[in-house]
């Protein structure tokens, strides 16, 4: 066996079913040799952003590897790579390296260590006898403790350097999920207890944990209402009477409301970071946290009592302490639940005339109320791409189940929802998978639709076609008066269709629910769709302005 054959074979091992790979690296030959699947996408980026979707998808316990050639194939890689460091996804990056006599020689880039800023471990196996090693360490890694990418970098004659393998005592380490300290959690309970107005504020660490039902168990029983990150949103149905939404930048009116009364806020599985992206937590609140790595804890605000645990471990301590000391809470949950219902309603009814607007070119607003009535959410994950589509999606599609929605962005890659719903759709080839994304998104990533049509990664792409970049006239107004710099154009449909895909273009409002179920039929026939809709820059975001109408908003 060479260098290439022993990685393939661990990869197996450890339960990898697919390698996302661009343009070349000798390990893709050897996976294909085990029964790997090669998935060949247009872009190294791309092919890292897949092997990301799919691990978000599947809550980190099964994951893809992305490889890429050394030099400028790893290089483009970057950019993936610091998107899954950013928001926490483990992923395994194998780029090939220089040769061994090459390596630290200007100008030659050496993956290993330019990586380490954007990984949580970046190594360069330097010799065939230390890949078991260093594959088990990056296994485990990927499966323990904060989540994150890992990148192994592999030298090219050490992957068709002949060896004598010997890993027959490889044996590939389990996810580890401790319990928290009894004492901590006592005193957790009793602080949560003695809240007047206490907040859940649930993570993405409740999927890395498969903690939803435990989540739901706990608000249940105490009777206390739940937000989402960003990054969370699906974790907790946001239709059960005490889900208030998802706590991003542009969210329902319910996130500001509880937050503003909230004298305790109960941090699951979240990093509590601060970013443009986020929901702001005012000051005064006590700030409880629950999270598996220390280094989230007090990182961007002060923490009034941390616990450290496997979420899913601690929130069930919490449980049967806090359980038999609450009492019947059945009361204040009622009185809870009418609150929450009051205030959606009221942010629903302010918004009710961009949802259902008839305004010709179309509002995005329009196009994200017909698909929250037009898809089976138990069967379905959306996602936004960055800027004014995640702001227009986020408060206004509803989430029903665990990875009913993706969302993601503490660094925000322009392209992104493409290759992420490519890998959902490898994680749940049953489910439908959408993204919603604008005109300067599908500039960026738009080739890999070729990526969904030739490998058979069946997604619904819906392209919000404004043809300029939303806002910018705002950032850039001489140059947008002057010279047009805000302005973009094409056609993403035509483009959509030359690469291998159905795609179709709706300029009227009353078109598009019609629109979407023939994009959406085509999809269950194997083939990607997309939906070119012609819409107007919109400008008015429910940025947490409680009270406040999107028709008071200046335009």
């Amino acid at each position: 066996m060479n260098g290439a054959d022993i990685i393939a074979e661990l990869l197996k091992r450890e339960g990898v079913e697919y390698l996302t790979c661009f343009p070349h690296s000798e390990i893709i030959d050897s996976a294909s040799a085990v029964g790997i699947r090669p998935i060949l996408a247009r872009t190294e980026r791309g092919a890292v952003h897949i092997a990301d979707g799919y691990a978000r998808m599947t809550g980190g316990r099964k994951m893809i590897a992305a490889t890429m050639q050394y030099g400028p194939g790893v290089e483009n890689a970057f950019g993936a790579v610091a998107q899954a460091y950013g928001d926490n996804v483990p992923v395994l990056c194998l780029p090939t390296g220089y040769a061994r006599d090459r390596q630290g020689i200007a100008p030659n880039f050496q993956a290993s260590t330019a990586f380490r800023p954007v990984s949580k471990w970046s190594e360069c196996i330097n010799s065939t006898a230390r890949i078991p090693q260093v594959m088990h360490h990056a296994f485990s890694q990927l499966r323990n403790g904060k989540a994150g990418p890992v990148l192994i970098e592999t030298p090219t004659d050490v992957l068709v350097e002949k060896t004598d393998a010997d890993f027959d005592d490889y044996v590939s380490m389990p996810r580890s999920a401790p319990q928290a300290d009894p004492e901590d959690v006592e005193r957790l309970v009793a602080r949560l207890l003695a809240a007047k107005s206490p907040v859940i504020l649930a993570g993405q660490g409740i999927f890395y944990a498969k903690a939803c039902g435990e989540l739901l168990e706990l608000a249940e029983a105490l009777q206390i209402p739940v937000m989402t990150t960003l990054n969370g949103k699906s974790a907790f149905p946001e239709n059960h009477p005490l889900a208030l939404g998802a706590a991003a930048s542009a969210r329902p009116w319910t996130v500001d409301h509880f937050l503003a009364r909230a004298d305790l806020v109960l941090g699951l599985g979240t990093s509590f970071t601060q970013s443009d992206y986020i929901a702001p937590i005012p000051a005064g609140k006590a700030l409880l946290q629950v999270v598996h790595s220390e280094a989230d804890i007090g990182k961007d605000y002060r923490i009034a009592m941390a616990v450290i645990g496997d979420v899913k471990a601690v929130i069930r301590q919490i449980i049967a302490s806090a359980t038999p000391q609450a009492g019947d809470a059945r009361e204040r949950g009622a009185a809870l639940a009418a609150e929450i219902r009051d205030v959606r309603a009221q942010f629903i009814t302010a918004w009710l005339p961009l949802l259902t607007s008839e305004e010709e070119p179309i509002n995005p607003y329009r196009v994200v109320w017909e698909l929250n009535g037009l898809v089976d959410k138990n069967a379905t994950v959306v996602t936004h791409d960055a800027g004014s589509p995640r702001d227009q999606t986020l408060p206004f599609y509803e989430a029903v189940v665990p990875h009913g929605y993706m969302g993601w962005g503490k660094t925000t890659q322009l392209g992104l929802g493409m290759p992420l719903m490519m890998g959902a759709k490898l994680a749940r080839p049953d489910w439908l998978c959408v993204n919603i994304m604008g005109d300067a998104a599908f500039g960026m990533i738009g080739t890999e639709f070729e990526t969904a049509a030739r490998c058979r990664l069946p997604i619904f792409t819906i392209v919000l076609k404004n043809s300029v970049m939303g806002g910018y006239t705002g950032y850039l107004p001489i140059a947008s008066d002057k010279h047009d710099i805000h302005v973009l154009t094409g056609d993403y449909a035509g483009v959509a269709r030359a690469l291998g895909g159905h795609a179709e273009e709706v300029t009227q409002p009353g078109d598009l629910r019609a629109a979407m179920a023939r994009c959406i039929e085509h999809t269950r026939n194997g083939r990607p769709a997309l939906l070119q809709v012609i819409t107007r820059e919109e400008t008015r975001f429910s940025k947490g302005r409680l009270g406040v109408t999107p028709t008071s908003y200046r335009q």
